[in-house]
């Protein structure tokens, strides 16, 4: 006979919201998601943040990792060491696949344990994805740079296409090898195609025997009439000057209608149509709402820009939802750039807001909340080795002090100081002299991504590692 006492257990485990202590989730470890949990260090609450990785990214140095001068670790510590210290946070891994508005719940799911977690105030910073603007088969052959795993696969292609240009008789097919094509000639993809030219034209230039490494042709292509458009036209062509020193060519006023294995087809604004064979292509054009901010809008009745960013009110939150705020590149808002800063200041002015709210005998309604301001640090590119540009308000520098610039601002942003030493020791090898430590690629780096879309999402996982104090039985027992 059962026992009168015994209360089944829920179907899935729950992270209960505390009124007596509000319970405070986080969806997303990137800039607005960190910030937001370290400014909520010394409040009255209890924080649980849950994310896909086990990192925090540093997204603007992923193309270092890309092109050997960092490892992931410098760009990527993990979370649960950054948050160790901080004794109201808890760290969930887990992809999120639905928030429930009016039951304030959270469902993430780990490779099929799903987790509901309760909340009082949610901060939905969960970033966004890689546009191939309807284009998706794009994808296949031209990896974007927003994930860690995106780096280590451009990593792989990029060296990998220099040992095919090594190995091949057809002079054709060693061309091919050797053309680069980055799409987006915004900052990841100036970047990005500085490094390729350079890494050709110093770090490689004595390490092969059958092929000549500054032959590689690099291409840089972008639909809009000019590179960093953000920058005004005074930056944007010194920009372009640099690069076209360096080797790269620029290709503006094009767009990209067609990629596959052995190349890209550019259209230009008349109609031309432009092959270019290439065995590397890199998209750094484009940006896509996260699906999470779909659910968010169905529920509460917001809209979605053309990106698929959920228009906020003015204190990032939800209409009619004063307890759930939108920030960093999932929220629209006067028209504010998917940068760093931009969520780093809307992930405290969030924290700010709950902490307010705490305060208040009566709670605070979002009318009554101050709007979010974003004060603009400026924006930063580097071209190569002391060569950047850099603009805040009316000002703009270029060449080396905008390099020196450059340097400070982001070492400052790397999380540790560990990690700022190791960055700063990579970064004299590499720019000082012509060394770059992170080369090795692997299969798995170029075919992994692949591998697993062609698996599909069926497959089952894998068979779960023996606990430390068990011993695996020898073939046979």
């Amino acid at each position: 006979m059962p026992d009168a006492s015994y209360t089944p257990e829920p179907r899935y485990p729950r992270i209960p919201a505390t009124r007596g202590r509000p319970h405070v989730a986080i969806v997303g470890s990137g800039f607005g998601g960190l910030f937001a949990a370290k400014a909520l260090a010394a409040a009255d609450v209890d924080v649980t943040l849950i994310a896909r990785t086990t990192h925090h990214l540093f997204q603007p140095l992923l193309y270092q990792v890309a092109t050997g001068i960092l490892s992931q670790g410098e760009v990527a510590p993990t979370t649960r060491e950054v948050l160790s210290r901080q004794a109201n946070a808890t760290v969930l891994l887990g992809e999120v696949t639905a928030i429930d508005l009016d039951a304030r719940a959270v469902t993430s799911v780990l490779r099929g344990v799903t987790t509901v977690t309760e909340y009082d105030y949610v901060v939905v910073a969960a970033g966004a994805g890689q546009s191939y603007f309807g284009n998706d088969r794009f994808a296949t052959f031209a990896p974007g740079m927003k994930s860690i795993d995106d780096a280590l696969e451009l990593r792989g292609r990029i060296f990998g296409a220099f040992e095919m240009a090594e190995v091949v008789t057809d002079p054709a097919e060693r061309e091919r090898q050797l053309t680069f094509v980055v799409v987006g000639a915004g900052p990841t993809g100036v970047e990005m195609a500085g490094q390729i030219a350079e890494l050709s034209r110093r770090t490689l230039r004595k390490d092969f025997r059958r092929v000549n490494s500054r032959d590689a042709r690099v291409v840089l292509v972008d639909a809009a009439d000019r590179v960093l458009p953000s920058f005004g036209h005074s930056l944007s062509g010194v920009a372009r000057e640099q690069l076209e020193a360096m080797g790269v060519e620029v290709l503006v006023s094009k767009k990209v209608v067609e990629v596959d294995e052995h190349g890209v087809e550019v259209e230009a604004a008349n109609g031309d149509r432009r092959r270019i064979a290439c065995a590397c292509k890199i998209w750094a054009a484009g940006v896509a709402g996260n699906p999470l901010g779909g659910t968010l809008a169905q529920q509460s009745g917001a809209e979605l820009d053309r990106a698929g960013r959920v228009l906020v009110e003015p204190d990032l939150t939800l209409p009619g939802h004063p307890e759930v705020f939108v920030v960093g590149d999932m929220m629209a808002l006067n028209n504010l750039p998917g940068v760093a800063q931009v969520a780093i200041q809307g992930g405290r002015y969030a924290a700010r807001q709950i902490v307010d709210d705490m305060h208040s005998p009566n709670g605070v309604e979002s009318a009554q909340r101050p709007p979010f301001v974003y004060h603009d640090k400026g924006s930063m590119a580097t071209i190569s080795r002391f060569s950047a540009v850099a603009s805040r308000g009316r000002l703009r520098l270029s060449g080396f002090p905008a390099w020196v610039a450059w340097l400070v601002v982001h070492l400052f942003y790397i999380i540790g100081f560990k990690r700022q030493i190791t960055t700063l020791v990579r970064w004299n090898v590499s720019f000082l002299g012509r060394g770059r430590a992170e080369r090795t690629i692997t299969r798995q780096q170029i075919a992994g991504r692949l591998a697993l879309e062609e698996l599909g999402g069926d497959f089952p996982p894998p068979p779960a590692a023996p606990w430390p104090d068990e011993t695996p039985e020898e073939p046979g027992t």
